[in-house]
């Protein structure tokens, strides 16, 4: 039986390299390539579950169109697109180009995904969104102080003597880093968690930190100033390295450890415990999740937490360092230009970037000249995963028409009046980065699609020529349908690279031509100075916030339209009323599920059959909840339903439901979440969000 090399695009940190066994057209075994020293273990459940994944019988694979009935009924190829021709043609003429939304997110990994962009540029225009939901402010931070997103090479943790884990749960978020904290701690390393949650990770951590969410940043430059008063700050780095740090020291002064332990509402003698391990264990390297940058002071606190390295010289070095995220493979992205992933609004008479990802449904309402009327969704289920969910399909229902490229009939393609069946991993060749490795890698072709499906890039090359789009505009931009002309569009991308050609990476992963193992161990900062800014004029001009890291409470509730009071009126809570207090509510990712995917598989859904809420025992006593109750989980939002988990490894006061459950499965927890944005990066912040819970009733 044929074995294939190809790799895994899903938007997830390990982005394994994978060995892919084939017999009749069906796929029959998975396992790790050990090419890859990233991921020679091999895949986690949900890789491995591509092989029930690409054969579902739930699986899409015709073009479906909505009934009068509000069902779905199979059109063909012919027909979809002649209709999908019909209504741009109609909605180009009525209001213009831009009156089209194409909305793509990063369900799945590629160089051909920037196929999209090309098609509606020569299609004469359209809108998009700007931001990101995931990770965009602790870029930004990252970029302003260091002057480039990049980290050492992952196997480079063995060599680490204090690794902490901050805002992460890699035992389910980034299972392959496990392997190498392992063997650092084998090797004499201690490792600290910083969670609100006891999760996983933190059974094996010498340190369990559980600050108030949100306050993460005031614990960060408590540590700091701790570190100066003991002597740790190494002298002769920052003298060299580091722009601003007198101008930083002196403002840390009103961060004492007992105001830390205040505001964060953990014991003084960890916050002096954590500074002393960072003080003498290392090289000390922090590695960084995105729960706590996804709070409106994100970035700030991304910036504070980062400036504990700065201060003690762990930059540049083997075994310390920044991990967060490792842009050396994203050779041929824009995600390496800040200017290009964080834009303003911007239209360049062409592409209207113009609607915040994280306040989707507001900003399709609030397009004008032209409005949004048609909306085009692929690699991504934005009714599940982006904040305020009501708002979003308000705004999606008010359109005239909407198309979804899916594999699978998820809450967004349930609303679409035009569902056009998507291709696996399997089923068209690609190219692919990570951003926790160093590798760039070779998605290859394995498969023929089933039923009728095709690869976006067919769809578009089909509309393009029923739209009279000419040959000569689109050659080079868009690959004719095949797999040779495939080939040709990708082998035009590698061409500057001779390490990487289609052949050598079909026999496995290749590391990024310039990558640097230990990241900046040339301690050159490409930021406007030069150096590690601590201070940055940039962060004050295209942000508006201090030039230093600095600390305020996660955000102004009455300003982002956050409830809190249960009679709706804004202001503090009543505190002689304890039944109205209200409970932090975080949204984690799971192992089972990245975001949205893969729980509808028979293989994961054995292990995750339905959302609950995690609650600490003594928040459910104060409600009169007990182990088995239904709760629901409520605020001026939306509401939710669910079975309760007693824990007592949740910080009191806090409640979590892993985020990615579809409304079918009845628990998007994005009901309940703000349309708010983090103060740098345009990201989603969507802790904050508070909620009421209590019996669900009978």
């Amino acid at each position: 039986m044929p074995v294939y090399t190809t790799a895994c695009p899903r938007n997830c940190y390990s982005t394994c390299t994978l060995r892919v066994e084939v017999q009749d057209g069906r796929v029959r075994r998975i396992e790790g390539h050990r090419g890859n020293r990233a991921t020679p273990e091999g895949p986690c459940l949900k890789g491995l579950s591509y092989a029930e994944r690409v054969h579902s019988p739930e699986r899409i694979l015709h073009p479906l169109r909505r009934t009068a009935g509000g069902s779905f009924a199979r059109v063909g190829w012919d027909e979809a697109l002649d209709e999908l021709t019909q209504r741009l043609q109609e909605v180009r003429t009525r209001h213009g180009p831009r009156s089209v939304l194409y909305y793509s997110a990063s369900g799945t990994k590629g160089l051909m995904n920037r196929v999209g962009a090309d098609f509606w540029r020569l299609f004469g225009g359209y809108t998009t969104t700007y931001g990101d939901l995931c990770w965009p402010a602790g870029l930004e931070a990252t970029r302003l102080t260091l002057g480039a997103n990049k980290h050492n090479a992952p196997w480079d943790l063995e060599n680490a003597g204090l690794i902490v884990f901050w805002g992460k749960n890699a035992a389910e978020t980034n299972i392959h880093q496990g392997v190498f904290a392992d063997r650092a701690m084998r090797r004499g390393a201690k490792v600290v968690v910083v969670d609100p949650r006891r999760t996983q990770t933190a059974e094996g951590a010498h340190l369990l930190l559980q600050p108030r969410p949100g306050s993460d940043g005031a614990l960060a430059l408590a540590v700091a100033r701790l570190l100066v008063e003991r002597g740790a700050v190494d002298r002769p780095f920052v003298e060299r390295h580091v722009k601003g740090y007198a101008e930083y020291e002196a403002s840390l002064a009103p961060y004492t450890p007992a105001w830390a332990a205040e505001t964060c509402g953990i014991p003084e003698h960890q916050v002096r415990e954590l500074a002393e391990l960072v003080a003498t264990s290392g090289p000390v390297s922090i590695n960084a999740g995105y729960g706590m940058q996804r709070y409106a002071n994100s970035g700030q606190t991304i910036r504070a937490i980062l400036t504990l390295l700065v201060l003690t010289g762990n930059i540049g070095k083997p075994g310390a360092g920044w991990i967060f995220a490792d842009l050396q493979s994203h050779l041929f992205d824009d995600v390496k230009d800040p200017l290009a992933f964080f834009p303003p609004e911007r239209d360049d008479g062409v592409a209207r970037v113009s609607i915040s990802t994280a306040r989707l449904g507001e900003g399709i309402l609030a397009q004008r000249d032209p409005p949004v009327r048609f909306l085009w969704v692929e690699r991504g289920n934005p009714v599940t995963q982006n904040p305020d969910t009501h708002r979003v399909l308000e705004a999606i229902r008010s359109l005239d028409f909407r198309v979804v490229v899916e594999q699978f009939l998820t809450d967004t393609a349930a609303e679409a009046d035009l569902v056009l069946p998507a291709k696996t991993l399997f089923e068209q060749t690609d190219v692919i980065g990570a951003y926790w490795h160093p590798y760039v890698q070779l998605k290859q072709k394995i498969l023929e699609p089933p039923g009728e499906v095709r690869p976006e890039s067919e769809i578009y090359w089909a509309l393009a020529e029923r739209l009279g789009i000419p040959l000569s505009d689109r050659e080079g931009v868009l690959p004719a349908p095949g797999d040779a002309e495939v080939s040709a569009y990708l082998e035009r991308y590698l061409a500057p690279f001779p390490e990487l050609t289609l052949e050598r990476l079909a026999q496995g992963p290749v590391i990024a031509p310039g990558h640097q193992e230990v990241a900046f161990s040339d301690f050159v900062f490409p930021t406007p100075s030069g150096k590690i800014e601590l201070r940055s004029e940039e962060a004050v001009e295209r942000w508006g916030v201090d030039p230093l890291p600095g600390w305020a409470p996660p955000a102004d509730r009455e300003a982002l339209g956050l409830p809190v009071r249960d009679d709706g009126e804004r202001g503090a809570p009543d505190p002689a009323r304890r039944d109205v207090e209200w409970l932090h509510f975080l949204t984690p990712n799971t192992k089972n599920r990245i975001h949205s995917q893969f729980n509808n598989l028979a293989t994961i859904r054995a292990l995750s059959p339905g959302p609950f809420l995690q609650m600490h025992p003594k928040d459910a006593a104060a409600r009169g909840i007990v182990p088995g109750d239904r709760v629901r989980i409520w605020n001026d939002r939306g509401e939710l339903e669910a079975p309760v988990r007693l824990d007592r490894g949740i910080r009191p006061g806090c409640v979590a439901m892993t985020n990615g459950w579809w409304i079918t499965e009845g628990g998007t927890v994005n009901v309940l979440s703000p349309a708010a944005e983090t103060d740098m990066g345009y990201g989603a912040a969507f802790h904050e969000t508070r909620v009421r819970v209590g019996l669900a009733p009978r």
